[in-house]
This record gives C-alpha cells, sequence and structure tokens, in this order.
C-alpha cells in the first residue's frame, strides 16, 4: 500500500510540475527590415576603350556576407544605382535571383575590367543558376533594361572608385 501511495504522489507532483513549465506558445512574427541603398562608389560605363555612356552610384559587396546576401530583401532601385561585387579572385562565377524581388540585369566582368557577357532581366525569385561565360573577378547588377538601353556588349568596360 505505501508504495502505492509513494508513487500515486510521484505521478503527481510530475504531473504538477509538467503543468507548471508549459507556457503557452504564442506565434512570433518576425519582422524584416528593408535594406536601403548605401553609396559607396562610383562606377562609369564604357562602350569600347572611350566612350563614356552611363555613371551610377554603387554599393560594393566585398566580403562573403555582402555577397551572399547581395540585393536580397529589397523591393526597388534606383536606375543610377547598382551593386557591384567585388572577388579576390578571377574565376567562373554563378548567381542566382533567390529572395530577390527586384528584376536585374546582370554583367560578368573580368580582372580587365571588361564586360564577358551578361544576363537581361533575370527573374526575380528564381534559383536557376546565372552563370559567367568565363573567369569574372567582379559582378554588377543593375536594374532589369540597362543593358538595353545602353547598348552594352561583351568587350564594353567600367572603371570605378570606392568611396
Amino acid at each position: 500500500m505505501i508504495n502505492f501511495i509513494i508513487r500515486t504522489l510521484v505521478l503527481i507532483i510530475l504531473f504538477c510540475m509538467a503543468l507548471v513549465s508549459c507556457e503557452t506558445q504564442t506565434k512570433k512574427e518576425i519582422k524584416t527590415t528593408e535594406l536601403s541603398f548605401k553609396k559607396e562608389g562610383e562606377l562609369s560605363i564604357y562602350k569600347g576603350d572611350s566612350l563614356k555612356i552611363g555613371n551610377i552610384d554603387i554599393e560594393i559587396a566585398d566580403n562573403e556576407y555582402e555577397r551572399q546576401t547581395g540585393l536580397m530583401y529589397r523591393t526597388s532601385m534606383e536606375n543610377n544605382q547598382g551593386m557591384l561585387f567585388i572577388f579576390e579572385d578571377e574565376q567562373p562565377r554563378s548567381f542566382f535571383m533567390k529572395n530577390t524581388s527586384i528584376p536585374l540585369d546582370i554583367l560578368f566582368i573580368d580582372s580587365n575590367n571588361r564586360i564577358i557577357n551578361s544576363i537581361e532581366n533575370a527573374a526575380p525569385m528564381s534559383e536557376e543558376s546565372l552563370r559567367s561565360q568565363g573567369p569574372a573577378q567582379y559582378v554588377l547588377e543593375l536594374n532589369a533594361g540597362m543593358i538595353e538601353m545602353w547598348k552594352l556588349q561583351s568587350g564594353d568596360r567600367i572603371e570605378f572608385t570606392q568611396e
């Protein structure tokens, strides 16, 4: 009989402890803050070697976190703005549009600042791999339509300054 009473008391104590330790789960809302453009330099685009056809303000992605985040979670960008990805070395590059809601033009640029190839109007939110057609040290993301507007092609070049 004493064993029954002890077991019953232990069960009651465990049950009470379980009730006290249980909290009602409330659904937490995760709030995200849209990232805003931060001018970190200027970039000029040239047809061939000398004809300057455009100038934009650039935000620079030059570390692993910034390169992975890119223009994700942004809803807009001005036509006079872009993001320049700077890598330590020149090698084939691959980008995708996951969590990026802005349609973009993407330019792959070699270590001599020459455009090697481009992707026009990359589809927002796509996980399709967008690849360079050769080794690239820089990648420039612009609003979709800028490549067509400036008639950019392989061999055109860029120059940029960092602030």
